[in-house]
């Protein structure tokens, strides 16, 4: 059993992290935010090492409570703001991928991409 003082410490570096990944989503600052998320999950595996304090009081529970629902929040629009990179790093690989699948056709037809015209065999 831990004391409630350090479980709130830790809470508390949980929060500036989860501001800090949620500010770096919002720039589209991808590698500090994954920097961000590792250190994030390093302070996930402290808090887990700490245990659990004996008991809370209704203050406490509220304070806890006040904690975890910034941290889902920010959470939750860290993801959303990934998932639209992410799908706009998928829009770009499809296009590559057209775009190379079309070269490819034209190559395989005889055809000068540039200027659309046969070339001669």
């Amino acid at each position: 059993m831990m004391p409630t003082n350090k479980v709130f410490a830790a809470y508390e570096k949980l929060l500036a992290h989860s501001t800090r990944m949620l500010a770096f989503a919002r720039k589209e600052e991808w590698s500090r935010l994954a920097e961000e998320e590792s250190a994030y999950a390093v302070e996930v595996e402290a808090l887990k090492g700490l245990g659990t304090p004996e008991e809370y009081d209704k203050n406490s529970l509220r304070r806890k409570a006040g904690l975890l629902e910034r941290i889902l929040e920010q959470d939750a629009e860290t993801r959303r703001h990934l998932e639209k990179h992410r799908t706009e790093i998928g829009d770009l690989m499809d296009d590559s991928r057209r775009r190379r699948d079309l070269s490819r056709a034209y190559q395989t037809a005889g055809i000068d991409g540039a200027s659309g015209r046969q070339g001669l065999q």
